[in-house]
């Protein structure tokens, strides 16, 4: 007679001591190793802004900025950001919630329809800003390709890096 065994193996359950900081405040969470960054920020840290679009770095709806340049926080492992910078769509209006110039001109631009890309869409127009793709609008859409609005607000969303880059350039003349 052949014994069968009754053991199931077990994911790993080390975890990992992580310190970051998030929008200038300074974490240290104990994070499983597999967990995402986009997982990390909206359940253990209650930041929503950045939202889960398709889980798998296509739509842009999870993009922050770590250290300054733009990733698509579903792809990134948590623990990755061990010592960084994290910027999520809460740390881009001042503290006494004046909206950064870039939110306003998706207001005032008309580049938001139900809302749902916008956190992801400002995180990525910001890094198009300071990165310089803003010389023709064929740029700014080019840069941004990479965040999907099922809801089609490109015309606006590209108007608005515009009205942005125009006003960055005048100030600096």
């Amino acid at each position: 007679m052949m014994k069968t065994s009754t053991t199931t193996t077990r994911p790993p359950t080390d975890l990992v001591e992580t310190a970051f900081t998030v929008n200038g405040e300074e974490m240290c969470l104990a994070l499983d190793p597999r967990e995402s960054l986009l997982d990390v920020l909206r359940e253990r840290l209650v930041l929503t802004g950045t939202k889960k679009g398709c889980d798998q770095g296509q739509c842009g709806a999870c993009t922050v900025h770590i250290d300054g340049r733009r990733v698509v926080s579903c792809l990134t492992p948590a623990v990755q950001v061990a010592g960084q910078d994290v910027m999520t769509i809460e740390g881009v209006a001042a503290p006494d919630g004046t909206l950064h110039p870039l939110q306003q001109a998706f207001v005032d631009c008309d580049a938001l329809q139900c809302g749902y890309c916008t956190p992801g869409q400002v995180m990525s127009g910001l890094a198009c800003l300071a990165e310089g793709h803003t010389e023709t609008d064929g740029d700014i859409r080019e840069y941004m390709s990479g965040n999907l609005c099922r809801c089609g607000a490109y015309v606006g969303i590209t108007a608005a890096i515009r009205r942005v880059a125009d006003q960055t350039k005048q100030s600096e003349v």
